[in-house]
């Protein structure tokens, strides 16, 4: 513990804060919300999860699209009345919105109730800023530009007790034409293997049964240090730890996914039939554009691979609609990819202009309503595809973990297959592996009547 936390604890011990943590982004930043939450502990905070009844509030925001920072924007408002019923109410802002300068200075000049704004790159700082917010009441920005660093044996907080995220690395080197996380979240930096292959030891120990690992590509960990250690053989060393769990991974970059990742998943019992391999669009001439690495033909290719080695696998995807220069023949060449993969899932965006991604500095002509359009189209035939594909699983016994209860009456349990499939049981206990029929599907979920 930081001499930071140990003073923090000391001061907070007759009338400990209460903490609240709110997360918005991608499961990263799921994963730094546990860290936070654990610093806040160590520093004598006590949990709550209810912004109405806090004493020290930790915002984790997000920038890769508008719509998500304008949500944030909502949700710090919101403590405005907040802390005039509690002055003492210390109000933080972090993560990757606020790394980016303009964010932290309309912060600084627009939302004066905001005590404490601290970027990706200081995150491990949280009890030295909180401590300075506590001692001189004034506000406190940290947010340095920087490549990035790891520091490790922080402490965690986690949500679960069946199912943990694990980051292997952090960054991104892609510096895809669309997307800030490079200039938000640094450079590519792997942890240590022996580090990641330790932490996993630990949750599969506690009982964790589900882990995903994280990394912004993580088909790219390792790739740095000049070992060979690459992850492939990662996944294979994690997957020969004893124990009952499955290992899942985000997020896959096409450019650099294979063979050698095939295999391993494919030889291993423990690495989950999921592959979440985004393509954003199904047109060459716009993935150029993108700056992605690799051409529709490429892609396809791997689709084939993958099944080849487990015909089995679901699979997920992100893609992009109305990305600026995208004409009715790219969106089609999208919409035709679509039909040829039939994923399992898609996660679908309107392109969101990124100020400091370079596709920002271009100029949109296509109408917003033919945009729409087009998503709503490329939605319409996804959401097909995926009621035709959760019709395939009728009759068939599944493996699934149970992952939640106090759900309606009729099916009262979720759980996940190994494609990260959603079922909905009658009967189940949490955090156990079981063998269901599936007796029922839509577009959504599956549901088992056993």
């Amino acid at each position: 513990m930081s001499n930071a936390a140990e003073k923090l604890k000391t001061l907070f011990a007759d009338n400990p804060p209460r903490a609240f943590v709110g997360t918005y982004g991608c499961q990263q930043n799921e994963a730094d919300s546990e860290k936070l939450r654990g610093m806040l502990y160590a520093c004598g905070c006590v949990r709550s999860d209810d912004p109405d009844e806090c004493d020290v509030a930790v915002i984790n925001t997000c920038a890769v699209r508008a719509h998500a920072e304008t949500k944030v924007y909502g949700v710090i408002g919101a403590f405005v009345p907040r802390k005039k019923r509690n002055p003492n109410l210390i109000v933080a802002v972090c993560g990757c919105m606020v790394q980016r300068p303009e964010e932290a200075e309309k912060l600084r000049e627009s939302h004066k109730h905001v005590d404490l704004v601290f970027g990706t790159h200081v995150l491990h700082e949280l009890p030295e800023l909180l401590l300075r917010v506590v001692e001189t009441r004034a506000r406190v920005f940290e947010t340095p530009q920087s490549d990035g660093v790891i520091v490790e044996d922080l402490p965690h907080a986690r949500d679960g007790k069946y199912k943990a995220w694990l980051s292997v690395m952090y960054g991104c080197d892609n510096f895809c034409s669309y997307c800030i996380v490079p200039y938000v979240r640094g450079r590519e930096r792997s942890r240590e293997p022996e580090r990641v292959l330790a932490e996993a030891r630990e949750l599969i120990a506690s009982g964790v049964r589900d882990i995903t690992l994280l990394g912004q590509n993580v088909n790219s960990y390792g790739r740095k240090s000049g070992s060979g250690y690459d992850f492939p053989r990662l996944l294979t060393e994690l997957s020969q730890i004893p124990g009952d769990y499955l290992l899942r991974f985000m997020t896959s970059h096409p450019k650099d996914a294979g063979d050698a990742l095939f295999r391993a998943m494919a030889e291993s019992g423990r690495v989950a039939r999921h592959l979440h391999l985004p393509f954003q669009s199904g047109s060459t001439r716009v993935l150029g554009k993108m700056n992605r690495g690799y051409s529709r033909e490429q892609y396809l290719s791997l689709i084939t691979k993958v099944r080849g080695y487990m015909p089995d696998i679901a699979l997920t995807s992100d893609v992009i609609v109305g990305f600026p220069g995208e004409e009715l023949s790219d969106f089609n060449d999208t919409m035709s990819l679509i039909e040829e993969v039939r994923f399992d899932a898609l996660f679908t965006f309107i392109y969101s202009p990124r100020p400091g991604a370079p596709s920002a500095l271009t100029v949109n002509n296509t109408p917003k309503d033919e945009i729409q359009r087009r998503f709503d189209l490329l939605a319409e035939t996804q959401n097909r595809i995926s009621g035709e594909r959760h019709g395939g699983y009728a009759e068939k016994t599944v493996r699934v973990l149970v992952d939640g209860d106090g759900g309606p009456a009729e099916y009262p349990y979720t759980a996940r297959t190994s494609g990260n499939r959603l079922v909905k049981l009658k009967h189940g206990t949490v955090g156990e592996f079981l063998d269901v029929t599936i007796t029922g599907a839509n577009r959504w979920s599956l549901t088992s009547d056993g």
